[in-house]
């Protein structure tokens, strides 16, 4: 049976983070607050993790539409390829916060995700996720959690996530009500650089 904490973002509670943490090494979902709308993830180097994202979000792990979360700038780096100084500075400047890049990915991404010429990549500003990230030996995998309803996007309660992912998941960190407004998506792949989506984050050119 999945569980529900609800965590307060000036100080989240070790305990749900390092269950959170143990779940996830387990191979299981978890659902996430983050600086937009609740995300669902797993970790990236769990196949187990791997396979029942897949399942859940009716997804291929090799094509999806996805991001990796990240702790931090140089962790990222690993899994991208060499940034020049104008990417490099656009990146520094908008992360962490609500944005999803895309970028070219390294030629050394682990399995499953080798074949990927471009990732989707994340740093949130969310207190949770900067906690938690930490005690995890990998990035998470990540996509937000769209409402089935046609006129509302984002569901925002997360009573009402919990009730409707729970058979899916192992655990929610709840922080209280989401945002409804998703990640700034830009495509830094080529230079000039463009935009996706337009989203929280001010567009930056």
């Amino acid at each position: 049976m999945a569980k529900l904490r609800t965590l307060h973002s000036n100080n989240p509670n070790p305990k749900f983070l390092e269950e959170a943490a143990r779940i996830l090494n387990q191979g299981k979902l978890i659902i996430f607050p983050t600086d937009t709308v609740y995300g669902i993830g797993c970790l990236s180097n769990n196949e187990k993790g791997l396979a029942r994202f897949e399942k859940v979000k009716g997804v291929k792990i090799e094509q999806a539409a996805l991001s990796f979360l990240f702790q931090d700038i140089r962790e990222l780096t690993m899994y991208v390829q060499h940034m020049n100084s104008t990417t490099f500075k656009l990146v520094k400047k908008l992360l962490p916060g609500p944005y999803a890049l895309i970028m070219n990915s390294s030629p050394k991404l682990p399995k499953p995700f080798h074949k990927r010429k471009t990732i989707g990549v994340r740093i949130s500003s969310h207190i949770v996720l900067q906690k938690l990230l930490p005690l995890l030996d990998a990035p998470i995998i990540t996509s937000s959690l769209h409402n089935s309803d046609e006129i509302l996007d984002y569901t925002t309660d997360p009573e009402e996530l919990f009730q409707e992912w729970e058979p899916n998941i192992a655990l929610m960190l709840s922080d209280g009500y989401g945002q409804n407004i998703p990640s700034t998506v830009l495509d830094l792949t080529e230079e000039p650089f463009q935009i996706v989506r337009e989203g929280l984050g001010e567009v930056p050119f």
